[in-house]
């Protein structure tokens, strides 16, 4: 029997998954807000938070832009019908931000990455997209000192 349900879970406004190693693992060059087309069951779990987003990436497929790998959890109180959770959900994009997304993907070591899954002030499931390219080991190296550095300076400069 599924867990019985309040009100007080469900995420009406704001975050429900975030990437946190997304702008360490990729250099962002441009961001992107997109809609996504979701079934039923998939906007309800998201309500309660059931996402993951740290593997997600996307593709080209027939001129249009799908996530791919993004992790759905089924939703539990579901009757009949159920959902594939980590299937390629469709990008809602202008017609102008998809072909300079395709023309960045077509470059060589260009990857589109799932950044921040949220709801908007009108309810709707937005996703936050990174264009950018892959670090090498020593590009993470550098950002890790340098943020090590901005702490140990925001520190002596406390006291």
């Amino acid at each position: 029997m599924a867990k019985k349900i309040k009100k007080s879970d469900f995420i009406t406004t704001g975050t429900v998954a975030e990437n946190h190693r997304a702008r360490f693992d990729y250099n962002i060059n441009e961001t992107f807000i997109a809609g996504m087309v979701l079934l039923g069951p998939e906007v309800k779990s998201l309500r309660f938070g059931h996402a993951n987003i740290r593997d997600a990436y996307g593709v080209i497929e027939r001129g249009e832009i799908y996530m791919s790998n993004m992790l759905i959890s089924a939703y539990d109180n579901q009757g009949y019908s159920s959902h594939e959770e980590r299937r390629n959900r469709k990008l809602l994009l202008n017609h102008r931000e998809i072909v300079k997304i395709i023309n960045a993907l077509n470059r060589k070591g260009s990857s589109l990455v799932a950044m921040k899954l949220f709801f908007d002030a009108h309810g709707r499931a937005k996703l936050l997209i990174g264009l950018g390219t892959g670090k090498k080991l020593y590009d993470k190296r550098e950002s890790t000192k340098e943020r090590d550095w901005s702490r140990e300076k925001a520190r002596l400069m406390a006291h």
